[in-house]
């Protein structure tokens, strides 16, 4: 690709991708080792920035750039980060829609690193099994741990999600801010991006008009 290619995919989201793409390798080092090396070459771009790292205050920033990488930012790309998801059988035959809201986002653009900041509402209507509230919000701090696009995020919340209830009726919205957005091109500081993926009853009209109105009403 060239160049113009390279930032019309950046600026437009593009992604071909429900699964994160990865190396056949990605694990074949351990977080130490990509820590070490991730520091090694972090040091090089502050370099080429024409930064001096013999001062105090920038000698430490490769290595505490890819520690963050490694153990915080990017840790959902690990799959022994995964939550364990425990579901339950649903004993109180509850059959009305669950809605878990206002869960924070901490991602990253993968086309330039840079933040992806929000807010994610979650809702399904149980059948056999139900899940503890706290591993909804882990699943999603997990999938956003990663170089992400909001698309994909979405939608590997919604699919991991069906999969574990053993149900299609799942809805996910996501609302977020992008830096890529608002800090470089046309440096937007306003606008957010809303995503919306669901399945099963969700397709019908007024289950979706019922988890929005739930979304629009004010936290008390």
């Amino acid at each position: 690709m060239d160049e113009k290619e390279i930032e019309l995919i950046g600026d437009n989201h593009i992604s071909h991708n429900t699964d994160t793409p990865m190396l056949p390798t990605a694990f074949n080092k351990t977080d130490a080792e990509k820590i070490k090396t991730i520091e090694y070459h972090f040091s090089e771009i502050m370099k080429e920035l024409g930064l001096d790292l013999s001062d105090d205050s920038l000698s430490g920033t490769p290595y505490r750039v890819a520690k963050m990488y490694v153990k915080e930012l990017f840790s959902g790309l690990n799959p022994e980060n995964k939550p364990q998801l425990s579901v339950f059988e649903n004993k109180y035959g509850y059959n009305k829609m669950l809605v878990d809201q206002n869960i924070n986002i901490d991602s990253a653009c993968e086309h330039h690193f840079l933040p992806i900041t929000g807010f994610a509402h979650v809702a399904y209507v149980p059948k056999d099994k139900v899940i503890g509230l706290s591993k909804i919000n882990r699943l999603v701090d997990y999938y956003a741990r990663r170089p992400q696009v909001q698309e994909r995020l979405s939608m590997q919340i919604l699919k991991d999600l069906q999969e574990s209830l053993d149900t299609e009726d799942v809805i996910v919205m996501i609302s977020a801010k992008h830096l890529c957005v608002s800090s470089r091109g046309i440096k937007d500081k306003n606008s957010t991006t809303t995503t919306l993926v669901y399945g099963g009853c969700f397709e019908k009209k007024q289950y979706r008009a019922d988890f929005l109105n739930i979304i629009d009403q004010p936290s008390t």
